[in-house]
């Protein structure tokens, strides 16, 4: 695949950015697009490999290892080392329904086991991904695929996100009736509201969701089930039930002093901020305001990052992130082998940005916050924090032990928690009697079924926060079983 002597030929060219202190006085997308010379040129490092990695979709240690929707990775970056953009198009919409949100926001798991990667820096895959949608939808080649003929079977699809968009994609197509229903105003889910626009412009998202409501979905917003509409009453009009609410149930901080006025959940924060930019650029109001103040983030995470460039575009004095874990090393070590997910040191596009703002990376590593202090008036003045070590015990188990004379106080205005998901929230369960386990949906990988006759689950609702790539593998693999269910087994993939 590629040119046969691409790889050594050619060098790896990092993707393309906006200068950080440029990009930061706006909330366009951060990146910059490639020349398709330039993209030519990093699909023929491809390699002739024979068993290409990048599209086995495994899992090694519970991180996940090449692409969970097996794209046909290695043909299209051949088809694009040719120039032959629309054929690339053509293989890659056969396993991925929505490139153009994986090429943006997906952690790339397909280049940490490219087999070049053994040796040297990875294929770009994901920049020769979204370079592939994005010239489908310059060029037109992307339009309504509307189905030909209808089964009469009718499927409600309880969340916008992506395992809730793919599913209806796939069922679509299929001739079934689609209605999707999303309790916020927007559809998208985390795709809107969970993910920044300088990571993933929501033009890209309403671009994607118009096509799909001329293809002939119906989107309902403003709804949640159980208040604007009981389950009993989607049982009733429809053939079956998917959820696909996402385990937006977030892990809270339970130390002294968290009630502080000022001490906010991540996600609440990065809604609030997108919301308030579609609605009216930010001059409504409607959002938390770090102008002028010091910033503290919990959670070493992609939100967390989130948070940081947030907080960064709205001027904060300082930003500072706080991760529990050490910082990773500069290259695997001997027990993190390819082509299991390289846990490796790397500057993501928030820090690029804080360290060109403020002159250093924003991270600080392995320390623990003891609590939250507030002024008068209840409102957070200060985080107490302690250094830790992490060890390992005589069986080889990992354990945090604490550094006596490590202790420091912080001063702060604003704490943003984004210390992960718990699972999906137990409301929307109950008035389904969905059964489940440690706040996830009970339902087999492969079958997708509930405990309840006609309602399936798939998402981060089953399986708890994961990828993108993972959401919409299992989107695609609950379309079938519902297909299956419904008697019409169409989507025989």
């Amino acid at each position: 695949m590629g040119k046969i002597t691409g790889f050594m030929e050619y060098s790896r060219v990092k993707v393309g950015e906006r200068q950080p202190l440029t990009r930061l006085n706006d909330w366009k997308e951060y990146t910059a697009p490639f020349s398709a010379e330039k993209l030519s040129i990093q699909g023929a490092r491809c390699m002739d490999c024979a068993t290409p990695f990048c599209h086995t979709g495994m899992e090694i240690r519970g991180a996940t290892s090449g692409c969970p929707i097996h794209n046909l990775i290695p043909e299209w970056n051949d088809l694009v080392y040719r120039g032959r953009w629309k054929e690339a198009l053509d293989r890659l919409l056969k396993t991925n329904n929505f490139p153009e949100f994986t090429g943006r926001v997906c952690p790339a798991p397909c280049e940490g086991s490219c087999t070049l990667a053994i040796s040297d820096p990875a294929v770009t895959i994901k920049n020769i991904e979204q370079a592939i949608i994005d010239k489908g939808f310059e060029n037109g080649w992307i339009i309504p695929r509307i189905p030909t003929s209808r089964t009469g079977k009718k499927v409600a699809i309880i969340g916008s996100g992506p395992a809730g968009l793919a599913a209806a994609d796939q069922l679509n197509q299929a001739g079934h009736s689609i209605t999707v229903l999303e309790r916020a105003d927007r559809p998208g889910g985390l795709l809107m509201y969970g993910i920044p626009n300088m990571k993933l412009d929501k033009e890209v998202v309403e671009r994607r969701i118009r096509l799909l409501a001329q293809e002939g979905i119906d989107f309902v917003t403003n709804t949640e089930v159980g208040k604007d509409i009981t389950a009993a009453e989607l049982q009733a009009q429809f053939d079956a039930v998917i959820l696909c609410t996402g385990a937006q149930k977030q892990r809270n901080l339970e130390i002294e002093g968290s009630e502080a006025k000022s001490v906010h959940l991540a996600m609440d924060y990065l809604t609030l901020s997108t919301k308030s930019l579609l609605d009216s650029n930010f001059e409504d109001g409607q959002f938390i305001n770090v102008e002028g103040k010091d910033v503290i983030v919990i959670g070493g995470g992609d939100t967390g990052a989130d948070c940081v460039a947030t907080a960064l575009r709205q001027k904060c004095r300082s930003v500072v992130q706080f991760g529990k874990h050490p910082q990773l090393p500069a290259e695997r070590t001997s027990d993190n082998l390819w082509p299991a997910y390289p846990n490796v040191f790397t500057m993501d596009y928030a820090y690029k940005e804080a360290e060109a703002k403020f002159g250093e990376d924003p991270r600080q590593y392995s320390i623990q916050t003891k609590k939250v202090v507030a002024d008068e008036n209840g409102t957070v003045k200060e985080l107490h924090t302690i250094q830790m070590e992490k060890l390992k015990d005589e069986e080889g188990r990992y354990y945090f032990n604490e550094i006596l004379g490590t202790e420091k106080v912080w001063p702060v205005q604003f704490v943003f928690v984004a210390i992960g998901f718990e699972g999906t929230e137990q409301p929307l369960l109950n008035q389904f009697g969905v059964k489940a386990v440690n706040h996830k949906i009970n339902a087999a990988y492969g079958e997708f079924k509930t405990n309840v006759e006609g309602v399936f689950a798939a998402g981060d609702a089953r399986r708890g926060q994961s990828l993108i790539v993972w959401a919409i593998n299992e989107g695609r693999e609950v379309a079938r079983e519902v297909d299956k269910y419904l008697g019409a087994k169409t989507l025989q993939y």
